[in-house]
Order: structure tokens, then sequence, then C-alpha cells
């Protein structure tokens, strides 16, 4: 197929294996690599890119998936929202099936509540128009790459002057909770690949404290193959010349300066607020509340909601995977008790969590690897 054929070529890969290779070697330490987006970890595996890198680079899974940074009490608090009959409550489809303290969205919806699967904000204003008698609510969630259309779907209900549609706003931001993961000292990495989605919106300016504060090189990558590839071969290539950038590998798609009319619609909408992340804990403006200009479409003002902390089970060490400290192999809980059918922990329900991907694509992998550093976890009921 044109232009996708391109990005998965496999000579070219071959080439920049063995470059990649001949760079390792100039290295004379064990690099570990975060790619920060969660779609960036199911291509790893999809196509096998960690299993034909050198035994010096490892490659760690980083917090961008929104889904899996969710914490709990804000699973519970959409779950309450649905708890009123007068409520339509409409999300993507990702979110259906997480996990909260007690249920799941998907869940609440086979006991009554009145849930339904969207695949764009938009079409929840449809839903309001056709329902005026009933509150609609969209569980608004994601990284800056979902949040324009988000902010472009309030700006429409107010211009429209559709009373009856919310949203349960969730969205949080990948550079406070970089600088997070930075200031954190059991993380040690040497290098990140970039999230290439978010940064369509954002552009690369907004990455520079990393290579001037941390001393750290990034590249912000696509998402083929070879994308990866590059963009591993141009990280390693930073460290042999010693030098910290941040270099666009994605530069089809990812200008410097970002989205300027997303950038305008998220900053004329949302105001940053601090955000519990699931794994981080608290981070200083690193979340989107709705400004008051907008509050008739706050779900968190017009409705009552529990706003608890819940905390995660002991089982679970799903934060310890969002901060790359774990590998999911190494969670004692993984491939036993917690599965995609049966997931306790949002980094295996999530399409973009980092265990789902480890159970989907590298299960066998994984299992080598355990032989090799002779690590069995137990299994554990829970």
């Amino acid at each position: 197929m044109k232009y996708v054929d391109e990005f998965r070529n496999p000579e070219k890969a071959e080439a920049l294996q063995k470059a990649i290779t001949k760079l390792s070697r100039q290295i004379d330490k064990h690099l570990k690599i975060m790619e920060v987006c969660g779609g960036h970890t199911h291509s790893i595996f999809k196509y096998g890119i960690e299993e034909i890198l050198t035994d010096n680079i490892e490659l760690i899974h980083g917090p961008g998936c929104p889904v899996c940074v969710m914490p709990k009490g804000r699973i519970d608090d959409a779950i309450a929202l649905c708890q009123n009959p007068n409520i339509i409550f409409t999300t993507f489809g990702d979110a259906m099936r997480v996990p909260g303290s007690q249920t799941s969205l998907l869940q609440a919806k086979a006991q009554g509540a009145d849930i339904r699967m969207v695949y764009s904000p938009l079409d929840s204003l449809k839903i309001a128009k056709e329902n005026p008698n009933k509150e609609i609510v969209f569980f608004g969630l994601g990284f800056e790459t979902t949040a324009p259309s988000t902010a472009f779907t309030i700006l429409r209900a107010a211009a429209e002057n559709i009373t009856n549609f919310s949203m349960f706003c969730n969205h949080v931001l990948v550079i406070p909770a970089l600088q997070a993961l930075l200031d954190n000292p059991d993380l040690e990495v040497d290098g990140f690949v970039g999230p290439g989605h978010v940064s369509m919106v954002i552009g690369t300016k907004s990455y520079q404290f990393i290579s001037q504060s941390y001393h750290k090189p990034i590249v912000i990558s696509g998402f083929e193959p070879l994308d990866i590839f590059q963009s591993i071969w141009m990280l390693l290539k930073q460290i042999v010349e010693k030098r910290c950038q941040v270099e666009n590998q994605y530069n089809r798609l990812v200008e410097p300066a970002g989205n300027k009319n997303a950038i305008a619609a998220m900053n004329q909408v949302f105001v940053v607020r601090e955000f519990e992340w699931r794994g981080l804990g608290e981070i200083p403006n690193s979340g989107f509340k709705i400004r008051e200009q907008y509050a008739q479409f706050d779900a968190e003002v017009k409705f009552i909601i529990p706003n608890q902390k819940i905390t995660d089970p002991k089982a679970c060490q799903c934060g310890e995977i969002l901060k790359g400290v774990l590998k999911p192999w190494q969670c004692k809980v993984f491939g036993t008790a917690c599965t995609p059918e049966n997931p306790i922990g949002v980094c295996m329900v999530s399409s973009e969590g980092a265990c789902a991907a480890y159970y989907k694509y590298g299960r066998l992998s994984t299992m080598a690897k355990r032989d090799k550093l002779g690590v069995y976890p137990e299994p554990l009921s829970v």
C-alpha cells in the first residue's frame, strides 16, 4: 500500500539495524531509552523491534497511555455520573473496560446505566440535540492529541447554545509528566523517543527543557517500524557525539511550533490545574480544567461528584510500570491473575497499555528474558 510499505521496507530496516549496532558498539554502557507513547510500545512489539536491538540497549515504556494514567477515583466519579437517571454518558471505547474501585463503565452499562460509545465528542453534541430532555456528559480524556477536539466541541456547543451538554474533563499534559519522571531519582534513562501525535499539536519547542535542563536527548518519532528504528539511531548518534538536542524524525507531520489553531482553541477553553496521575501522584499544572467562562459545559460544576482518592490494589504494579521502574513481566500478576480478559490494572486493559502490548506481542520473548535474568514471578491470586 502506497505511503505505508515505504515505512516497512525490510531492506531499509536491516540497514538501520546494522547502523544501530555499529553505533551501540561505540558506547561502553547499558543504555535505557524510554518511548513515551503507548502507540510506540505496541509498534515496538508488533514489529519485533526490541528483539533485534543489541543487548546494551533497553527500551523502557513510559506513561504515554492516557487511559492508563487515569486514577481509579476519576473512573469512580465517571461511574457516579452514570448513576444519574437523567444523564446519558458518552465516552470513547477504550475507557469502557477500565476498572474503578468496584466496577467499570462497561459493567455499569450492563446494569442499566445509559452509557454510549462515540468516535468523537461531536457525536455527543448530536445526541444532545436528539435528547433535549436529557443531560449529555462526555468523558473527555487524553493528552494534547485529543484535547483540541474537546475544546472545539465546547466552542460549538456555546455557539449553538446547546445547554444540555457538558464535559467531564480529564485531559492531561505530557510536558509536566516528563518533568516529574525526570525528577524521579528511581528512573534511569539515557534518552527519549518522543510522542508523535502529541507533538503534532504542541510542536517540538516544548521539549527543549529536556535537553537544556536535564541533558537528555529526545527524538520525536513516527509510529511505523522504520520511524522507530531511525529515531533510535538518531538518539544513539547524539549519545556517541555527546550531544543533547531535540530532534524531529516525524517532520512529515510535526512542525516546531505545532498546530497553532489547536493550541489557540485549548487556551481559549481550558486552564491548567493540578491533576492526579496513576503511579505518579499529584503533578502541578499537568491537567486541563474548563475555564469559568464555559462553566455551563463543565460536569464537575453542574453535578455533584464524589471526587474521592482511591488507591490501587497491592497486587497491581501499574504505577511502577508507568514510571518505567518495572517492566510488565516483572509484575507478579502479569499473565496469571491479570490478563486482557480479566484486567486488574489499566496497563492491561487499555489498547495502548504496556502490559497489553507485552501480553499480545511479547509473551514468548519475555519468558526468555525471565530465563536469562532468573526472574520468575510467583502467580498471585487476587
